[in-house]
């Protein structure tokens, strides 16, 4: 039987191929994406050597960091954000890849304590266009990163996006070029960013050959994801 374990090491080996072959030549980081997974799932991921994770759900997040604080996690929060719940989000991560507007930017920055490190975010873009997406059109980035930047107690790092699903590698390809393009554009606009947080189980391959510095997977690592309550 494939183990959690196995599954890591090829994930890491396929990262490793991927990034090796990329123009941009960018190191990329595995977040393992735990949602609806126990605690024990994680804790032999962690055995493994994999210490970033990335949660959906507050809730549920809290309850796994409260049953692993033993473990030194890198959490990030990679879920679509609710206002009355930015508090214990900047509290609880590391990272926040999911921010789509100046209220929820303020909000994560004003809860942020101050005997904490900045908080790491990146702004969500929506380049495809899908309604049922979260993030910014591409024509909003620079101003939500202008506002973003002028928050002391945020980091902005880079850009997240979660194009629309497809199994066709050139679409896939295309569509992490566009936000490969938004990216670049901030960059010539003098934004100091290093980060793009893009490509899942089925396209990371594609997103890393753009230049994806973090990858999100999630059932590729743990396997068919259980049903779950939000």
């Amino acid at each position: 039987m494939t183990t959690i374990t196995d599954r890591l090491q090829d994930i890491l080996a396929t990262i490793q191929s991927a990034q090796a072959s990329s123009q941009y030549q960018q190191s990329v980081k595995l977040i393992a994406v735990s949602k609806a997974q126990q605690a024990a799932a994680i804790r032999e991921a962690y055995t493994a050597g994999q210490t970033i994770f990335g949660e959906n759900y507050l809730q549920e997040a809290l309850d796994k960091q409260a049953q692993l604080a033993d473990l030194d996690i890198e959490w990030h929060f990679i879920g679509p954000i609710q206002s009355n719940k930015t508090q214990p989000i900047s509290q609880h991560f590391a990272w926040v890849h999911s921010v789509d507007r100046l209220k929820i930017a303020q909000r994560l920055n004003d809860a942020r304590p101050a005997d904490q490190p900045p908080l790491q975010v990146c702004i969500q873009v929506n380049v495809s266009n899908e309604d049922s997406k979260s993030g910014v059109s591409p024509a909003e980035l620079a101003t939500l990163a202008t506002e973003i930047e002028k928050l002391p107690r945020l980091k902005l790092r880079g850009l997240m996006a979660i194009p629309a699903p497809t199994l066709n590698v050139n679409q896939q390809i295309a569509q992490f070029k566009l936000v490969r393009e938004c990216y670049d554009a901030l960059l010539a606009q003098g934004f100091a960013l290093d980060t793009l947080s893009m490509g899942m189980s089925e396209d990371y391959v594609a997103a890393i050959s753009e230049g994806a510095s973090f990858v999100r997977i999630g059932s590729a690592l743990f396997g068919a994801r259980p049903a779950v309550n939000k």
